[in-house]
């Protein structure tokens, strides 16, 4: 989805019409990305764009769950009655609001505009036991711990950035390919070591904005990548940021040996710079009858992985890039959803 950012009235109208879209399809699990009403940057607009947590967000999924009849989540900056910011994940079904979940720790610039939260993600949706995870929370061994072997499903969406192309340029482009990889692996290998199939959304785009404390100003892109994965990793459905503006349709088996016997159509969506327009879809399908996939918790003992080597095999394929775990080493304040005083001075 490549969003206006800050334009909350824009972003929700394409939101609105990519729900449509996807529900045209037959989907009945749809992803919307990681802030889908206002995008993220390091622009100080976004210090005035949270919504109420029963706002125009909320209420956007509300109406188009029960319009369709179908099951919709996605994140956005909530301003809380306690007056904190935080990305709240909101997953809606024709019923109305199932659940909540907070992401846990902002990434970068992200710190200057909300808080993290401390939920186990853990949703009731129906038949489903659904998990929610957030873009960088997909490379975290605590994530999969609070969700491994407890969930039928997991949803989320990413707004993940590029590397942005300073001097010297050949290491740049080398960092950047590493992070596009990341962020690719990230969302596909996610549901191999939950053991739950995955439907995650993603922004795309140009973004353009100021770097916090740098003279240097940020010119690079979103790196797209809605998947629909199976239990085990398979990539069931994939929509590339260069593929253009659309979504991607696939059918998933969520855990039915335990909680349903029927198949799930699920569609997360990305969008990209227009000139790259696509139409149609990249893999579209009818609910059918299925078996349903077994989580990890439903494996025999001799065949699940110990925690250890759980966490061994996360800490081998997401070391993380140059910025790493920049805010919490280097300090970036909380500013609780207001704009970073050394900023707003400048």
């Amino acid at each position: 989805m490549e969003v206006t950012v800050a334009d909350l009235r824009a972003n929700l109208k394409k939101a609105r019409e990519l729900i449509d879209e996807a529900a045209a399809a037959d989907a009945e699990w749809i992803a919307l990305p990681e802030f889908f009403t206002t995008g993220i940057g390091f622009v100080p607009e976004l210090a005035n764009a949270a919504l109420a947590p029963d706002g125009a967000a909320a209420e956007l999924l509300v109406e188009s769950a029960a319009r369709h009849a179908v099951n919709v989540g996605g994140s956005f900056l909530c301003r809380d009655p306690d007056g904190e910011v935080r990305n709240a994940f909101l997953l809606a079904t024709p019923d109305g609001i199932a659940g909540r979940h907070d992401k846990d720790l902002p990434t970068m610039w992200e710190n200057s505009f909300y808080v993290g939260g401390n939920d186990d993600g853990i949703i009731e949706a129906g038949e489903l036991t659904v998990g929610a995870a957030v873009c960088w929370e997909l490379m975290r061994s605590q994530t999969v711990r609070r969700l491994r072997g407890r969930v039928d499903l997991v949803i989320g969406g990413s707004g993940w950035w590029s590397i942005p192309a300073w001097p010297p340029a050949r290491m740049m482009r080398r960092i950047e390919a590493r992070n596009a990889e990341l962020a690719r692996l990230a969302a596909e290998s996610f549901s191999s070591f939950v053991g739950a199939p995955f439907v995650h959304a993603a922004h795309a785009g140009r973004l353009d904005c100021a770097m916090p404390w740098a003279p240097l100003a940020y010119h690079g892109y979103f790196q797209g990548g809605a998947v629909i994965c199976e239990a085990d990793g398979t990539v069931v459905a994939r929509r590339d940021r260069a593929e253009g503006d659309g979504i991607a349709v696939g059918e998933i088996e969520p855990d039915a040996a335990s909680r349903s016997s029927s198949r799930r159509t699920a569609s997360g969506f990305t969008r990209a710079a227009p000139c790259r327009r696509s139409a149609g879809t990249t893999s579209a399908s009818t609910v059918g009858a299925g078996t349903g996939a077994m989580s990890v918790a439903g494996l025999p003992q001799r065949l699940r992985p110990s925690r250890r080597a759980l966490e061994a095999r996360l800490a081998r394929r997401y070391r993380y890039l140059w910025v790493g775990r920049w805010p919490a080493q280097m300090g970036c304040p909380r500013s609780h959803g207001r704009w970073p005083t050394a900023h707003r001075d400048g």
